[in-house]
């Protein structure tokens, strides 16, 4: 059901629990067919959102791919800094079009060395949950 997208690619967590929230998230990591892991920081207000109704949607853009993953998400586990979150995915819009291709997701780079290898290791985390 889930495509597969590269590894940092920027997605846009859509939250309920009150007036449409969408916020950027970099750590998103495809589990397996049906289930998408990533990290929130426990000051987040989406995760605070996710805890009053875990209905979300999870859109990723990038090179080849462009679909939002609808679903419910809870933490699986949590710190104090971090909530590992599991998304599964009821559905799965799929934005491809015959009449466009998606060439790249958003540019971006890390400004700061330690937030980059953070970054990294969540991600790695996240593999290790599934």
């Amino acid at each position: 059901m889930l495509p597969d997208w590269p590894e940092g690619t920027v997605a846009v967590l859509s939250t309920a629990a009150g007036p449409p929230h969408a916020i950027p998230v970099s750590t998103a990591v495809r589990s397996d067919a049906t289930t998408i892991d990533f990290a929130l920081s426990v000051r987040r207000e989406s995760l605070a959102r996710l805890g009053e109704d875990p209905r979300c949607a999870l859109t990723v853009l990038a090179r080849g791919v462009a679909f939002t993953a609808h679903g419910e998400a809870r933490v699986v586990e949590e710190d104090e800094r971090i909530a590992f979150v599991r998304l599964d995915v009821d559905d799965v819009q799929d934005h491809g079009q015959p009449t466009f291709e998606v060439e790249e997701g958003v540019r971006w780079r890390w400004t700061d060395d330690e937030a980059e290898r953070a970054d990294a290791e969540l991600r790695e985390a996240l593999r290790r949950l599934g």
